[in-house]
């Protein structure tokens, strides 16, 4: 088995110069893979910035450091649960716990390690806020057993990766959960969408080992599935806009992220390796376009 990064990581230069045994719970946590915790964080910005309270920066890097600790504790977690069927599929058969390279004792540690640097942040939160933070657990904990269940574990996974969106919200204010919902169901559809597109990579493994994917269930309509969520993602983004400012030049604060949006759906090439991942990733600038709307929206 390779002990080289997985085919889709970054900052190759930067994990590779680790000594093998740091390197190796370095790729658990997916600190190579920066994308994943950018995808976590974005939604905790929104909800902050919507909410009209300023740029609140010390929360912001508050938030960002808990993004990228408890996406390296759940990549951690979901590692354990499936190395199984990670052995079983040819982009994670490398992973540190599915090649062995990690035990399952080690990794537990290195998890709790993780989490609590995750409960530091949720100490700077406000009660409530720490409520709602904590409320996610129970869909967290269920997250890797959605693929061997259901064919829309992309729709699950909506849930836990957006759910910062709340935390963020409500750190600020606990009214007005009217707009809250529509940004936190829009946040959702976007997730789908994005992690439909991810899931592309794996159809062929996924398929011959039983998991379960939306990028599976849509087939040959898998473009007009992404078309789909794209467009409701920004259907309820507009709304949770509309009902915190009603003026039609709000609205248009979305329009960079739509044509971002539209652009990633529409170019998508399920035939071509390379495609689908580049466009997922891109999905770390559509959150910053996101972020910026949220921002102007909810504070000009």
């Amino acid at each position: 088995m390779t002990e080289a990064i997985v085919p889709d990581s970054e900052h190759k230069g930067l994990v590779a110069r680790l000594p093998q045994r740091l390197r190796d719970f370095a790729l658990l946590a997916r600190f190579d893979r920066p994308i994943g915790w950018w995808l976590l964080f974005w939604p905790c910005a929104w909800g902050v910035w919507l909410t009209g309270s300023g740029l609140q920066w010390q929360l912001i890097l508050w938030l960002l450091l808990g993004a990228i600790a408890m996406r390296g504790a759940g990549c951690v977690y979901n590692d354990v649960v499936d190395a199984d069927l990670d052995r079983q599929v040819a982009r994670t058969a490398s992973r540190p716990v599915a090649s062995g390279r990690v035990s399952a004792k080690a990794a537990w540690v290195w998890l709790f390690v993780l989490c609590g640097v995750g409960l530091v942040v949720l100490f700077q939160l406000r009660l409530e806020a720490q409520i709602v933070a904590l409320a996610s657990l129970g869909l967290v904990a269920a997250y890797p057993f959605m693929k061997r269940i259901t064919w829309w574990p992309q729709a699950w996974l909506g849930l836990v990766f957006t759910w910062g969106a709340p935390v963020g919200w409500v750190a600020m204010r606990s009214d007005r959960l009217d707009v809250l919902a529509a940004l936190y169901a829009g946040s959702i559809f976007w997730c789908i969408g994005y992690d439909t597109i991810y899931a592309l990579q794996d159809r062929e493994d996924d398929a011959l080992v039983g998991i379960r994917s939306s990028a599976l269930r849509l087939g040959a309509n898998v473009q007009a599935g992404v078309i789909a969520f794209y467009a409701l993602a920004l259907s309820l983004w507009g709304l949770a806009f509309w009902l915190l400012r009603e003026d039609w030049v709000a609205l248009v604060a979305l329009l960079p992220v739509a044509l971002h949006l539209m652009w990633q759906a529409f170019t998508l090439d399920p035939t071509d390796p390379d495609n689908p991942l580049a466009r997922f990733r891109s999905n770390r600038f559509a959150g910053l376009l996101v972020a910026a709307a949220c921002l102007v929206v909810g504070n000009a």
